[in-house]
């Protein structure tokens, strides 16, 4: 089985350091981490969307992940198992 986690951000730059410090403190059951943001040359998009992929046997730990992120404003999660 596959878990994986979509997190968007939204402000990025004002609420990404706190969704670092929520994701340092669940590192153990990250396997894989995607961040993706659109950005050019002259501008930088103020949402932005991370993509994880959790260990399935952790359930407890993802669920407790799941909700820290959801508590906070401007940050959605969902998941997806497969």
């Amino acid at each position: 089985m596959f878990t994986v986690m979509a997190i968007k951000i939204e402000p990025r730059v004002k609420k990404a350091p706190e969704v670092q410090e929520i994701l340092t403190r669940y590192g153990c059951i990250i396997h894989t981490r995607i961040g993706l943001h659109e950005a050019t040359k002259d501008s930088c998009s103020n949402s932005g969307l991370v993509l994880l992929n959790l260990l399935s046997d952790e359930k407890e730990e993802i669920k407790n992940l799941h909700e820290e992120l959801e508590a906070m404003d401007g940050v959605t999660a969902k998941i997806l198992e497969m």
